[in-house]
C-alpha cells in the first residue's frame, strides 16, 4: 500500500498502513489547533508524541474530562468509548497505531463545524 496524506483543517494525516488487523497513521497538528472531542465505538488507539507538545484531554464523560500534556517518547492508549482530543501547543508530529475501524468517530464538539448527527 502507499501512503496516503489526508489533509486536515488542524495539519494532516499520512496512513502508512491499515489493513485487516490495524492501522498506522502519521500525524502533523499546528500550534494553537485542535482535533475534534470525539470518541470511538470499536477503535482503540495508540497515540505515540515524536516532537512537540500535544494537550491530550481525556474522560468517561463530557463533565468528567481530564488533560495532561504529552512530549517527545509520551504516549497513551485510548479505549474505545474514552472521549479525548489533542490539541497542539507546539507544532507536534505524532503517531497513531489503531484497530483498523477507519470511519468509527463520534464527534462531539468540534471547531471545525464536522460534528457527527
Amino acid at each position: 500500500m502507499k501512503s496516503k496524506k489526508i489533509l486536515k483543517p488542524w495539519g494532516y494525516e499520512l496512513l502508512i498502513e491499515k489493513n485487516k488487523k490495524y492501522m498506522f497513521k502519521l500525524l502533523f497538528m499546528k500550534k494553537g489547533k485542535r482535533c475534534s472531542l470525539q470518541y470511538h465505538n470499536q477503535k482503540m488507539e495508540t497515540i505515540f508524541v515524536l516532537s512537540g507538545k500535544l494537550n491530550i484531554i481525556t474522560g468517561k464523560t463530557p463533565k468528567n474530562l481530564k488533560s495532561k500534556i504529552f512530549q517527545k517518547h509520551s504516549f497513551i492508549t485510548l479505549k474505545p468509548k474514552i472521549i479525548h482530543r489533542m490539541e497542539a501547543i507546539t507544532d507536534a508530529l505524532y503517531l497513531e497505531s489503531s484497530t483498523p475501524e477507519l470511519l468509527d468517530v463520534v464527534r462531539l464538539e468540534d471547531d471545525y463545524k464536522r460534528i457527527t448527527k
